[in-house]
């Protein structure tokens, strides 16, 4: 026997073993409730498994998450959108209301993209259908992102500097933006005072980096944290401090 089957009939046995203390000793109800608590405490062990090393608990776990994710979003498409926005509207229709007539283009589109699964004969109606929707989804992105990050990236770096701590917030706010912009300006050679402008500008951007690589390791610490939680207080039921 290897030592990973080892390890992992260890860690078998010493969940079965909490939870039968926990159940025995009443700390999680013989219900639903305390049944999805059990369930939920051994697909959470079996994906922090991976710390270890890859295994047949990890893909279990992970192949059951995306599975049921899977089965979800099918379940809020049919009902959301095909059966709202398709069946209904499609069922309604009689010889005095003809106005539904234009969902026949969005439902062929769709049908389109399933032939993307067919033989090579009739997969290529999928590109008609990809490309309306990369088409479409560009130029609504494109506006809102050139209003959410251009445009508001450019309004306080107009605003009158003053003498004040906002003034020295607009300042800092236009120092970047110029030096930034001057960094990414290659028509000319960085040296003099465009080389000391670019690298400001590389110090501007290092902390940008930085400091969005900071807040995306604590959402993922906070996501962390609570399941951490789960397991000691809904889980094993131990009463934990607050401070």
């Amino acid at each position: 026997m290897s030592r990973d089957q080892i390890f992992f009939i260890v860690f078998f046995v010493v969940f079965v073993a909490i939870n039968i203390y926990l159940f025995g000793s009443g700390s999680l109800s013989a219900d639903w409730t305390g049944f999805g608590i059990f369930i939920a405490a051994g697909i959470t062990l079996s994906l922090y498994s991976f710390l270890y090393k890859d295994n047949p608990l990890f893909k279990f776990a992970e192949n059951l998450y995306v599975g049921v994710a899977a089965a979800y979003t099918l379940t809020q498409v049919w009902y959301t959108v095909l059966l709202a926005d398709v069946v209904i509207p499609f069922s309604e229709l009689d010889s005095e209301s003809m106005s539904n007539l234009w969902l026949i283009v969005p439902s062929l589109l769709g049908l389109f993209m399933l032939t993307q699964l067919s033989s090579a004969k009739f997969s290529w109606l999928s590109r008609i259908a990809f490309a309306f929707v990369v088409g479409l989804g560009a130029g609504l992105a494109i506006p809102r992102t050139i209003a959410a990050n251009v445009l508001a990236q450019l309004e306080p770096s107009m605003r009158p500097i003053t003498a004040t701590w906002e003034g020295l917030d607009l300042l800092i706010i236009l120092v970047g933006v110029v030096t930034v912009l001057v960094y990414f300006f290659y028509s000319v050679e960085h040296t003099g005072p465009v080389g000391v402008a670019s690298k400001i500008g590389i110090w501007f951007l290092m902390i940008s980096f930085g400091a969005s690589f900071g807040y995306t390791i604590m959402a993922r610490l906070s996501l962390l944290i609570g399941r951490v939680g789960f397991l000691l207080e809904d889980w094993l039921v131990l009463p934990l401090p607050y401070f």
